[in-house]
């Protein structure tokens, strides 16, 4: 397979996607994708809207676009369009064609779903603390995950046991 080996980090709000992204990309000397809808939220000045969604999803595509030609044999990614579907369909009943279309046309060498298994932590762009809404996107992840045909592995545990576990699949690439 070419390099850079592309690995997403999906899964629901607040289990680990970005502090997983980053130890491994530490670990491996390699760069990671940041969420791009976080600083695309943090500048907006009202609610999110449908149209937003697109516009998140292409700056998203582009920063891993950009990171990937800095990569050499691994770029890790805290996020895809897979994120940006899941959350236009809950919130507005509908994803947009580019969205569905780029997501079926970009792939990755693995997918690591971060499981529910670690403590809320509040920050103001998170939606849904309570865990029964963290399962259900879980698992709506999970069957995005399987539907891909990409590898993917369901990561749990503490911080540590996390990047351990993370670190032997992404070796065995």
């Amino acid at each position: 397979m070419p390099y850079p080996k592309r690995i997403l980090i999906l899964g629901p709000e607040s289990t680990g996607k970005s502090t997983l992204a980053s130890d491994l990309a530490n670990h491996f000397g390699e760069p990671w994708v940041p969420e791009f809808a976080r600083e695309y939220l943090e500048k907006l000045d009202r609610e999110y809207r449908y149209e937003d969604m697109a516009k998140i999803g292409k700056g998203q595509m582009e920063l891993e676009d950009k990171l990937a030609k800095k990569a050499n044999r691994y770029l890790f990614c805290d996020t895809d369009l897979r994120v940006i579907h899941i959350w236009s369909e809950h919130r507005f009943g509908k994803t947009d064609p580019w969205v569905m279309e780029q997501m079926r046309l970009r792939s990755y060498d693995l997918i690591l779903l971060t499981d529910t298994d670690l403590p809320w932590e509040p920050d103001p762009l998170r939606e849904y603390p309570d865990l029964e809404m963290r399962d259900y996107f879980l698992g709506l992840y999970k069957k995005l995950a399987e539907e891909s045909g990409f590898p993917h592995y369901l990561i749990s545990g503490n911080r540590d046991k996390r990047l351990e576990e993370s670190k032997y699949i992404v070796s065995q690439l």
